[in-house]
């Protein structure tokens, strides 16, 4: 397959320039695709398909009559992300997630960020992700917000926003480590001599992450990952993740209070519990502290977090920076924590619960992104320019009796990367999430999980509104020597194809 015919149709793409020439971080990858053979990257493609189906690599869609189980679509076309760039994101990304763990830290304590002003008390009285048990609460170490994924999306210029935090149980990292591998089977020597920065870390950063909060004095914390269980739509991450780090993945009812601990039950009797990775939601928790009808979780746990008996990860209650108009407020945020500038802008955001930018919405829904605050996986949102009028009305009339549940933005031109399309390459938008630990440092994994829309003109990226990934390829700045050496790598993979 070549790239004779591709197109960046006025997009910004992220392995052409809008002359079609490929960036130059991306002339290796390039040269070596084209060198292929006919019909050999099409191979690899199916190849790589049918690893993942058997190493069962799914995810689960609810309310659809085409069943539950899927593989997660799969592109082998990469994406490549260019030494200054990576840098950018790695600052902004650190940044951010320091200001808003002092942000959550400060609402369920002083406040002092709504007392002077900055966010508007109403707005945090009005969240429906705001836990009145978590106020005054303590997590170990002082850090709330442990694993975070960032959505980052580039517009038409070429220029870098947050489209979204996620700070409660960030999923999709196990794809990213999945990807990796196979991408490193098809393309072998592409990663050396592109020095493309590994992610296999991972999960021991993640471990470590966790190692650290463990209450003082405990040398050898036992950690053990919460999940909802097999029907969950991430349950391979939950399963992947605690294999990789060598934990016990637990349900609810294999964890039980003794003596104010939490306890584990083994084929040896009870084992006590000191980190919890939870994978659940704040509601199912603990039924004493929050829903009383929830099987879930495990009855007293809250008791013990508050005692320092065990840690949480993330802590319950982080989910009121996850909220999409409490979004609107993170440069002011940064502003008042930090004292600086933002490095990565957010995407600019009415506001419905203001009543002028609510008449400019509702006057421009035809135009603009509409999204519901709470809800995440593309669901509750409206594309005003793919949308029928029929459509629009009706989300008028979601958005008039509940003004605050509802926010807007203007539809970005996302930046687009090539992706197979039966025997041709054409462009598809993506975004990005990179994923954060936030341990006794803040780590960036060099990379992320590209979500790609693969619905031609479709600007919804999430797996469960039929989006697929590529591989995220961080790239260091080559010397003259290790340019010269690519070249030679890339014409030696192609004798060896």
């Amino acid at each position: 397959m070549k790239f004779d015919d591709y197109k960046t149709d006025g997009f910004y793409d992220e392995i052409f320039e809008a002359s079609g020439v490929p960036r130059e971080v991306s002339e290796p990858l390039i040269q070596r695709i084209e060198s292929l053979p006919e019909g050999d990257l099409h191979r690899r493609q199916q190849a790589a398909e049918a690893a993942f189906m058997q190493m069962g690599i799914t995810f689960t869609v609810y309310g659809t009559d085409e069943g539950t189980e899927r593989i997660f679509p799969f592109d082998i076309m990469p994406r490549v992300i260019e030494p200054d760039d990576w840098s950018r994101i790695e600052r902004g990304l650190k940044q951010r997630i320091e200001a808003l763990n002092l942000f959550v830290n400060d609402i369920y304590h002083d406040q002092k960020i709504v007392k002077d002003g900055v966010v508007p008390r109403e707005l945090l009285e009005s969240a429906d992700s705001f836990r009145h048990q978590c106020v005054g609460l303590n997590p170990p170490r002082d850090i709330w917000v442990h694993i975070t994924g960032t959505d980052l999306v580039r517009d038409d210029s070429g220029e870098l926003h947050v489209l979204e935090d996620n700070l409660r149980c960030p999923s999709g990292v196990s794809y990213v480590l999945q990807n990796r591998e196979i991408l490193k089977r098809t393309f072998p020597r592409l990663f050396e001599s592109m020095q493309v920065q590994p992610v296999y870390d991972y999960p021991n950063r993640l471990l470590a992450a966790l190692q650290y909060l463990a209450p003082d004095g405990v040398a050898e914390p036992t950690v053990v990952l919460l999940t909802p269980g097999m029907y969950n739509s991430a349950y391979f991450e939950h399963a992947y993740l605690a294999q990789q780090m060598g934990i016990e993945l637990v349900e609810g009812r294999d964890l039980v209070i003794q003596g104010g601990f939490v306890m584990m039950r083994t084929t040896k009797g009870f084992q006590r519990v000191d980190v919890i990775y939870r994978r659940i939601d704040d509601d199912f928790i603990d039924p004493k502290a929050f829903r009383e009808d929830s099987c879930l979780g495990v009855p007293g746990l809250m008791e013990a977090y508050r005692a320092g008996r065990v840690a949480l990860a993330n802590a319950p209650g982080t989910g009121i920076a996850d909220d999409k108009a409490v979004y609107a407020y993170v440069p002011e945020i940064i502003k008042y924590y930090l004292k600086q500038d933002t490095i990565i802008p957010n995407v600019p955001t009415f506001l419905c619960s203001e009543p002028e930018q609510l008449k400019h919405v509702l006057a421009n829904l035809d135009k603009l992104v509409v999204k519901a605050v709470n809800l995440s996986g593309g669901y509750g949102m409206l594309i005003g320019p793919h949308s029928t009028k029929k459509e629009q009305d009706e989300f008028a009339a979601q958005i008039k009796a509940n003004p605050r549940d509802f926010i807007a933005q203007p539809t970005l031109a996302l930046s687009r990367a090539p992706t197979i399309v039966n025997d041709q390459f054409e462009g598809r938008h993506v975004d990005l999430r990179p994923y954060i630990l936030y341990g006794e440092d803040i780590f960036v994994m060099p990379g992320g999980l590209t979500r790609v829309a693969l619905r031609k003109g479709s600007l919804v990226v999430n797996s469960s509104q039929g989006g697929g990934s590529k591989d995220t390829w961080v790239v260091a700045k080559a010397t003259p020597a290790q340019t010269q050496s690519q070249s030679q790598s890339t014409l030696k993979d192609s004798e060896n194809a």
